[in-house]
C-alpha cells in the first residue's frame, strides 16, 4: 500500500462527514422555529417570577407548537426528503378508529418537535462545535508559526505540547465524523418513527389497499362472467337453436326417408334440445339475464317458479344495491334452493330480502329436516366463501328436525 493511498484511507472518514455535517446544520435551523415559540414568552417580559406567570410561560408556548405542529412537520418532512429520507404522510383517518390514530399520530409530532428533533438538534450543535474546536487543536502547528519568532524562543518545548494537542484535535475530528453520522442516522430513525405513519396505520393502509384490490377483483369477475353468459346466450345457443330447428323441420318435411335416417335425425333433434336446455341452465348459472335487466325481485321470482316446491319471495328494496353485491345475493338464493331441494325434504321455502342502511340481509328459511353444516363441505361451504369475497357474513341455523335458517348480510353502500 503506498503512501498516497494510506493517507487517502485515513481521511475518508473526515471527508465522508460533510454530507452529515450538513445534514446537522439544517436540522439545527429546522427547530429555530420551535425554539423561537417556547423563547417567546421568557424574552418578553422582564420578569416572570410568579406561579402563574410560569405556567403560562411554559403551557402557552406548548399549545402554540401543537398548533403549528403541522407545518413543522412539513418543514421536517421536506429537510428528510432534501438528505435523501422519504417520510411518508399518515392516512386520513376517514374510518371508524380514525380519530384515534389521528391523535396517536399527533401526540408523536410533539413528540419529535419538543424531545426528540431538539435533543438531537442539540447534539449536532455540540458534534459541529467540537469539530471546529478539533479543527483549531489538530492545526495548532500552523498557528504557532503564524507568531513571531522570539515567541517560539521564550516557549522552548512547544512542539511536545503541540503533538499531544494536535492529537487531541485529530481524535476530536475522527469522534465528530462518527458522531455526526450516527446523530444524522438517529435522527432518521426518529423522524420516520415519530412524523411518519405508524405500524398500525401502516397495516390499516394496507388493509384498505387489499380490500380495494379484492373489491376490483370481484368486479373484474363479475363483468368476466357477464360476457361470458352474453357469449353463449348470443353466439352457442342461438346456432343450437338454430340446428334444432333445422332438425325439427327436416324430421316433418323429409317423410320419405329410411326408417333409421329418421331416426337419427330424431335422436338428434332430442340431443339438440337437451343441449340448449344444458346451455341455458349454464348461462343462467353464470349470471341469469334477467338479473342485469330487470334486479333482484324478478330474478328470484324467477328461481322461485323454477323449483319443485313452494317458495314464497319478499324482496324489500327501495334502489338496486351493487351490480356485484346483486349476483352474490342471487347466487346464494339459488345455491340454498338448491340444497333445499336435495337435502331438506322440505314442503316449502322462504326467501327474504331487504336492505337496513348499509346492510342487504338476505334470509332463507325451509321447514325441513334440518342438520344442515356448512363445515362438511358441501355447496355451504362455498356459499360463506362466495359472501365472505365482498366482506359479507354468512351463518346458517339448522338443528336436526329443523327448520333451516340461512342468513347473510352483505355490504350495501346507503
Amino acid at each position: 500500500m503506498t503512501v498516497p493511498s494510506i493517507v487517502r484511507t485515513a481521511l475518508m472518514p473526515l471527508a465522508n462527514a460533510g454530507r452529515p455535517a450538513a445534514g446537522l446544520v439544517a436540522g439545527a435551523l429546522a427547530q429555530l422555529p420551535a425554539l423561537l415559540i417556547m423563547a417567546l414568552p421568557w424574552v418578553s417580559y422582564d420578569d416572570i417570577v410568579t406561579v402563574p406567570e410560569i405556567l403560562l410561560s411554559v403551557f402557552v408556548p406548548l399549545g402554540g407548537i401543537a398548533l403549528v405542529a403541522p407545518l413543522l412537520t412539513g418543514l421536517q418532512r421536506r429537510r428528510f426528503r432534501a438528505a435523501g429520507v422519504d417520510i411518508p404522510r399518515p392516512p386520513r383517518p376517514e374510518k371508524p378508529g380514525g380519530g384515534r390514530l389521528w391523535y396517536a399520530h399527533a401526540e408523536r409530532q410533539l413528540r419529535y418537535h419538543l424531545l426528540a428533533g431538539p435533543a438531537v438538534a442539540l447534539g449536532g450543535v455540540l458534534v459541529l462545535l467540537g469539530a471546529a474546536v478539533g479543527i483549531v487543536a489538530a492545526t495548532v502547528y500552523v498557528w504557532i508559526w503564524a507568531l513571531p519568532f522570539n515567541w517560539r524562543i521564550d516557549h522552548p518545548g512547544y512542539s511536545t505540547r503541540a503533538a499531544y494537542v494536535t492529537a487531541g484535535g485529530l481524535v476530536l475530528l475522527y469522534g465528530g465524523a462518527w458522531a455526526a453520522g450516527a446523530l444524522v442516522r438517529l435522527d432518521a430513525r426518529n423522524g420516520q418513527a415519530l412524523l411518519g405513519p405508524s405500524r398500525e396505520e401502516l397495516l390499516a393502509r394496507r388493509v384498505e389497499e387489499v380490500t380495494e384490490s379484492r373489491a376490483g377483483v370481484v368486479d373484474a369477475a363479475d363483468a368476466e362472467r357477464r360476457r361470458i353468459e352474453r357469449d353463449l346466450h348470443d353466439g352457442a345457443q342461438q346456432r343450437l337453436v338454430s340446428l334444432a330447428v333445422n332438425l325439427g323441420l327436416a324430421k316433418v318435411t323429409m317423410t320419405d326417408l329410411p326408417e333409421d335416417a329418421r331416426r337419427v335425425i330424431d335422436e338428434a333433434h332430442r340431443e339438440a334440445k337437451g343441449a340448449i336446455q344444458e346451455l341455458s341452465d349454464l348461462v343462467r348459472g353464470l349470471h341469469p339475464a334477467v338479473l342485469e335487466d330487470r334486479g333482484l325481485d324478478a330474478a328470484l321470482s324467477g328461481l322461485a317458479e323454477r323449483a319443485p316446491l313452494p317458495v314464497h319471495v319478499r324482496v324489500d328494496l327501495a334502489s338496486r344495491p351493487a351490480p356485484a353485491i346483486e349476483a352474490v345475493a342471487y347466487f346464494v338464493v339459488s345455491e340454498a334452493l338448491a340444497n333445499v331441494v336435495k337435502h331438506a325434504q322440505a314442503s316449502r321455502a322462504d326467501v327474504t330480502v331487504e336492505r337496513f342502511g348499509g346492510i342487504l340481509l338476505v334470509v332463507v328459511s325451509d321447514d325441513g329436516v334440518g342438520g344442515a353444516d356448512a363445515a362438511d363441505g358441501t355447496g355451504l361451504a362455498g356459499l360463506a366463501k362466495r359472501v365472505a369475497s365482498v366482506d359479507g357474513t354468512f351463518s346458517i341455523s339448522s338443528p336436526v328436525g329443523g327448520p333451516t335458517i340461512v342468513t347473510v348480510e352483505l355490504p350495501c353502500a346507503p
